[in-house]
């Protein structure tokens, strides 16, 4: 049974600690051992929790204690949940919690093997996204539109940080993903994916791109979409990488989507179909 506690300070909780660190210092809280990571909102600590990860503790408004918490604590055994007014919540400057209901889990050690990638037909690879909100939503759409995992380059907001896993949906905690280190961009994930047998196809706006659905792309049996950073888009070793440079035509003098939305687009369309 979870263990409730009345606080009418956060100071009288560890969350006082953990609301006033940064998401990079939560990452390394338990170092050298995983950390912690801040999961808000019911449908998102439930699907964390599906995920196989392990919650440290409960900071609720006690207005948000439904019948869909109370059936998430009961799964948790004996976890402290510190329970509090709105306003006392959000006495961290900076954070503002949208649900009412935070989680903090720990975070697993990576268990993803590229040998998985044999058995994929479409993967998305990330270079250098640093919005979390854009990351979160990107995940989201991968996840719906039948993208079967997610790469991202060392220069990517984490997906555990708690915008991006709150715009996702929690979608982070069920597809498939994994950090490549070191990478400056996203030219060895293309050249890792190829030894798998697939194609890749950047997004960018280059004199030689051709249209989404152009069927040369369309056809392709085991496909990685390439989507770069919001400002500067992808890096010219990572087009010159991939097997095609492809482009979302556009009306009314607009050249291009946000990231976010121009993934959605991009799944959608080359997403797996029955030759």
């Amino acid at each position: 049974m979870p263990v409730f506690h009345d606080i009418q300070a956060l100071s009288e909780s560890p969350w006082q600690d953990w609301l006033s660190c940064s998401e990079t210092q939560l990452y390394h809280y338990y170092e050298p051992e995983p950390g912690l990571f801040l999961a808000e909102s019911p449908n998102v600590i439930e699907r964390a929790l599906r995920g196989g990860y392990q919650p440290v503790s409960f900071l609720i408004d006690g207005k948000q204690l439904t019948a869909q918490v109370q059936a998430i604590l009961a799964e948790c055994g004996d976890i402290p949940v510190y329970l509090a007014e709105a306003e006392t919540l959000n006495t961290i400057p900076g954070i503002h919690l949208t649900r009412g209901v935070l989680c903090a889990m720990r975070r697993k050690k990576p268990v993803f093997a590229t040998e998985a990638l044999a058995g994929y037909s479409r993967v998305a690879v990330l270079e250098n996204i640093m919005n979390p909100t854009n990351l979160g939503a990107i995940f989201r759409s991968a996840a719906a539109l039948g993208t079967d995992a997610v790469l991202l380059t060392a220069g990517c907001t984490d997906p555990l940080y708690r915008r991006a896993a709150r715009v996702s949906m929690g979608t982070v905690f069920q597809i498939p993903w994994m950090v490549l280190p070191d990478a400056p961009d996203a030219a060895d994930a293309v050249r890792l994916l190829r030894d798998f047998g697939f194609r890749a196809a950047a997004m960018a706006l280059c004199d030689d791109s051709v249209s989404i659905d152009d069927p040369a792309v369309i056809r392709a049996e085991k496909l990685a979409v390439v989507l770069g950073t919001e400002g500067e888009g992808l890096s010219p070793a990572t087009i010159a990488a991939c097997d095609f440079t492809v482009r979302i035509p556009m009306q009314h003098g607009v050249d291009s989507l946000n990231v976010a939305a121009a993934s959605a687009v991009a799944f959608w369309e080359l997403r797996k179909r029955e030759q």
